[in-house]
């Protein structure tokens, strides 16, 4: 064969065989697909069961109701359809027969990926040609597959029998099938009153080389009002394989009210004037918080992007703003599962609300509070709750986590697992936490995305805030190594991030908030003094000049995994350092500032519970 031809070959295979077609599928929607095989006698006289489940594995339905089934009659060879297609596609077979025929069976067939909780089969009229439906219940929805009589009698009979069977369902429930009708037929218009078409009837499917009427349909049962919605629905341009067109529909189900939230509320981005309400949701949601200082009477807070309403996602955040300082607020989470949203048209799920909590905000007046400070857990859950054992024996108003607290983020499961975690032990939906990141925050997969699940204060991994007369300073080292380091190929930038951050620092040293504070906290994660000569210390060079005069109460650090004093005028540094220490048994440690008055104490455990550091800043 020249060249040409073979260019031509492939091209005639490319366009008319199924299996180059695609068909892309939206997330957290369920494909059911119908197709009247008829025996898999294609229309060039060719049984070819392979070809058939070549269709079906292309589409990827998650189920497929099959009609014209033939199970070892003397036509086909006597061979197994159900078997054959079974282990094709890797699905469960379920076959329900209608009549006996050339020393087999025929009928109708459902494979599923999941395998059917119960099967059961139903007789339909059918005088010349006995009838049936089958139904398959699966854990979250049933299917009925059916191929009608010919007689439109039989067939009106048939409709009614059919949705009386499965009034009792209490999940979802689609029929597909083969059903001899029209759109305008009788049958049809009977379905419609309990039924929802899912499939398009204006693209018609039989016969399949040239088709001229529509006999095949995907239903929803809509008595029990809007368990599910339609996202797409498509007859496969198919003319070959049978004289039937396949065809499918993707829906949506909507979700039982107990399955929407993914976790409780956490507070992020706490301020005299702010708070941040975050939560994820397992589903595609609308989300707003209802809060006000009256638990009677709650106002509604959404957030908007440029005029549009922040929705469709699983990942909320709600920014409460204008808040009065020292106040106690009540709220709320509440998110509606979306289940359909396009253009024109959206569809909605049940409405959830959380429990009430609270949270009170800061003022310029607070002379007392009490911060916790952890490090380097590197997701030992077992340390962390043996260290908050030992602080949570009174009331904290802040949590802040100093970096390597998530360890090397490769997939979402890395964030959501230790977030709830520190979340609920915490008590995350009344006590405000902070994320500062480590080097570690910086590695995996999935760390891009971190800050997609945490609040950063300004919108940036570095800030300052106020806790009343207090000043708290938080930066961000990023990586441990130079940026040019083999290991980070060429991808990490981090002196300009540093560079800023000095910026940064320059500019908070000189702002009012900074000068008239009575106490200052600088806290990040890699120490900047206290270095091994000739060790690479990645902010020491950028930061030091501008923090060695810095009026700072004390320095909080982390990252060597090993507890150290680093007293004041020992290495440049104006301030005392004080570095945390690992993740290990006992040199695992948490920090307490409490402050009372004028007086800030700091405190360090480790974790037999030892007092490591006493002392007032």
């Amino acid at each position: 064969m020249n060249r040409f031809l073979l260019i031509l070959t492939i091209c005639i295979v490319w366009i008319s065989g199924s299996e180059a077609q695609n068909f892309p599928q939206r997330e957290n929607t369920h494909r059911l697909m119908s197709y009247n095989i008829r025996h898999g006698q294609g229309m060039d006289k060719i049984v070819d069961i392979a070809r058939i489940g070549r269709i079906i594995t292309n589409v990827n339905p998650e189920v497929i109701g099959l009609q014209e089934v033939d199970s070892v009659t003397g036509r086909n060879g006597q061979i197994d359809i159900m078997k054959l297609l079974s282990e094709q596609t890797g699905m469960h077979a379920t076959f329900g027969y209608s009549i006996f025929h050339d020393g087999g069976k025929y009928g109708n067939g459902i494979l599923t990926r999941e395998k059917p909780l119960s099967v059961k089969k139903i007789a339909l009229p059918g005088a010349a040609e006995a009838r049936t439906a089958l139904l398959v219940e699966l854990e979250r929805y049933v299917v009925v597959n059916t191929h009608l009589s010919l007689n439109e009698d039989e067939r009106v009979e048939s409709v009614r029998i059919i949705t009386e069977a499965v009034r009792d369902y209490d999940k979802a429930v689609f029929l597909m099938g083969d059903l001899n009708a029209t759109p305008e037929s009788k049958p049809i218009e009977i379905l419609k009153k309990d039924w929802e078409i899912l499939s398009n009837p204006e693209v018609k499917t039989f016969p399949s080389e040239e088709p001229r009427v529509t006999l095949d349909y995907i239903l929803g049962y809509k008595t029990r009002g809007e368990t599910y919605a339609k996202y797409q629905a498509q007859v496969i341009e198919e003319k070959v394989a049978s004289d039937h067109k396949p065809l499918f529909a993707d829906i949506r189900l909507k979700t039982p009210a107990s399955g929407v939230m993914r976790t409780t509320p956490y507070l992020q981005n706490p301020g005299t004037h702010e708070m941040t309400v975050m939560w994820l949701t397992h589903v595609p949601a609308r989300s707003w918080v209802e809060y006000g200082t009256d638990p009677g009477n709650l106002t509604r807070a959404r957030a908007y992007l440029e005029g549009v309403m922040v929705a469709n996602n699983k990942i909320n955040r709600i920014r409460l703003t204008g808040l009065e300082p020292g106040t106690k607020y009540y709220y709320r989470v509440v998110s509606q599962e979306i289940t359909r949203y396009s253009s024109y048209y959206k569809a909605f799920g049940d409405t959830v609300r959380s429990e009430l909590r609270s949270f009170t905000t800061w003022s310029d007046n607070i002379r007392d509070f009490r911060v916790i400070v952890y490090n380097d857990l590197h997701s030992n859950m077992q340390m962390f709750n043996r260290l908050h054992s030992m602080v949570d024996d009174k009331p904290y108003d802040l949590v802040i986590f100093n970096g390597d607290c998530f360890d090397d983020v490769e997939r979402e499961s890395d964030i959501i697992n230790r977030l709830q975690t520190y979340n609920s032990r915490i008590r995350s939906d009344e006590v405000p936490s902070i994320y500062i990141r480590g080097n570690h925050e910086t590695r995996g997969e999935y760390s891009l995305y971190l800050w997609d699940y945490l609040g950063r204060m300004d919108g940036r991994s570095y800030s300052a805030f106020s806790l009343g007369d207090t000043r708290f300073v938080l930066l961000d080292c990023g990586e441990d190594k130079p940026d040019d380091h083999w290991v980070y190929y060429d991808m990490n930038d981090f002196t300009r991030h540093r560079i800023d951050q000095a910026e940064f620092l320059k500019s908070e040293l000189k702002s009012k908030p900074f000068k008239k504070a009575k106490k200052r906290i600088l806290i990040h994660h890699i120490p900047i003094f206290g270095r091994n000569p000739g060790s690479f210390s990645p902010c020491s060079d950028l930061w030091i000049p501008v923090l060695e005069k810095a009026p700072f109460s004390v320095s909080l650090n982390a990252h060597t995994h090993r507890h150290r004093v680093i007293e004041k005028g020992e290495d440049r540094n104006n301030f005392p350092v004080i570095i945390g220490g690992s993740n290990r048994e006992p040199q695992g440690t948490v920090m307490i500032l409490e402050k009372k008055g004028n007086t800030l104490r700091l405190e360090v455990l480790n974790a037999d519970g030892e007092k490591l550091v006493d002392r007032e800043l």
